[in-house]
């Protein structure tokens, strides 16, 4: 029998980690402690000013590392260290950034998995000698028996985040209640397949990607849909034996954690509007049907998505959003920008090719551009700066750098610079 050992993500907000000197920047540092010893209720979101003569750079309150990706990276240098002379391997990349991935692959870590779920080196290659790293977005429950069946130990080198295993503990409350479980994911992602597998151990499940998914899936509820049309229309997105005729009559939505908040609450809203209509239900009567799982978004993906709507009003130029281009929150820190001014998402310091162009990548299309006059020609630039929970702060500070060249201005970069409150 398959079991799982669940971590409580509220025991370990306060903890510190030891990661590699290099992700840090001393500059990214010690704005975020000035606005922390500022603003101990986490109550102010708008971004920091730092100045340069006349190129200002506007910060976002939150933004980079999270606990769970510094706790990732932590356990995995940690490992590496520890064993010399053993082979190493990873379930796929630790977190979605190029940058941490790299230094993995050089230190000798191999991955054994691409990000969505294709074999890089055959599992029957593994021995119990071997260390597998668990990734941060955790990983399914057919993976952890096969490597528990090769007796390979991961329990010390699993790194999953302790706010995916809350939506893993959240799903198997409401299962043991009788609902089923609505996963709002993408479906391919890493965590969403681990949610998925944990979620339909316990009660059937469905994945839906977006809000014209989950419309589609309603109309299953109500029936203006052929339930049958269904096993086509969500194949490789439902629980073994699913039966469309009755698992969908009482249900509840989680999220992969790095969604959008607004997303997660509209499609939420309108399964439980259909649930009501249909089964013509009260206010008071609807968690008959209906589980009120609350939000399921990570703390860090919360602070970084509320944290740039707060940034988006203050009047700039052009905003730049760092992160992997896998990087599924990144991507929507992207989204939330785009819909109030020019937005150009990079990985790295060296997409800003001059003063001129940049590679910027769409983050719907997963196309690479080459773009340009990204910067305005006028005398006093404003640029809005974010990145995602993965991105490391030297990264941050590598670009602001960069930027700051093309205008004389890099010697400047300096916390004296920053406007204070």
């Amino acid at each position: 029998m398959l079991f799982q050992v669940h971590r409580c993500p509220y025991l370990c907000i306060m903890k510190q980690f030891n990661v590699p000197t290099g992700y840090r920047s001393p500059l990214i540092s010690a704005i975020k402690q000035y606005r922390k010893d500022e603003d101990k209720l986490k109550k102010d979101f708008t971004p920091t000013l730092l100045k340069l003569g006349n190129i200002h750079f506007y910060l976002a309150r939150h933004f980079g590392f999270c606990y769970g990706v510094e706790n990732a990276i932590e356990i995995a240098f940690r490992t590496i260290d520890e064993n010399p002379n053993k082979r190493i391997f990873l379930l796929s990349e630790m977190i979605h950034n190029p940058q941490v991935n790299e230094d993995l692959l050089a230190r000798g870590v191999q991955f054994l998995q691409d990000t969505n779920g294709k074999s890089l080196i055959p599992l029957d290659t593994l021995t119990k000698e071997d260390i597998v790293i668990i990734p941060a977005f955790g990983t399914t429950l057919d993976m952890e028996a096969t490597l528990a069946a090769k007796g390979i130990v991961t329990e010390k080198y699993n790194t999953t985040c302790p706010f995916v295993e809350k939506v893993w503990n959240r799903s198997e409350q409401i299962a043991q209640k009788g609902y089923s479980i609505i996963v709002h994911g993408k479906p391919k992602h890493e965590e969403t397949r681990a949610t998925f597998s944990h979620a339909s151990y316990h009660t059937p499940t469905v994945v839906v990607n977006d809000m014209e998914e989950t419309i589609a899936l309603a109309k299953y509820i109500t029936g203006e849909k052929e339930a049958e049309a269904f096993y086509k229309e969500f194949e490789g997105r439902y629980s073994p034996n699913f039966d469309i005729q009755k698992d969908l009559a009482k249900i509840g939505v989680v999220n992969q954690t790095t969604q959008l908040a607004s997303d997660t609450q509209a499609i939420s809203e309108y399964l439980k509007e259909t649930i009501k209509s249909h089964y013509q239900l009260t206010d008071e009567s609807i968690a008959t049907r209906f589980a009120d799982t609350r939000d399921t978004l990570c703390y860090a993906t919360s602070d970084n998505q509320t944290a740039v709507k707060g940034m988006l009003d203050t009047q700039a130029n052009l905003a730049i959003v760092i992160g992997g281009y896998n990087s599924s929150n990144s991507s929507h820190l992207v989204e939330l920008c785009e819909q109030k001014l020019p937005t150009y998402f990079i990985d790295s310091p060296d997409r800003l090719l001059s003063k001129t162009r940049i590679e910027h990548r769409n983050w719907n299309t997963k196309e690479l551009h080459t773009l340009q006059n990204y910067l305005p020609e006028q005398s006093e630039v404003k640029i809005l700066i974010t990145s995602g929970a993965s991105c490391p702060d030297a990264v941050v500070e590598a670009v602001i750098q960069k930027v700051a060249g093309f205008y004389n201005v890099q010697d400047q970069v300096d916390f004296a610079n920053v406007v204070k409150k």
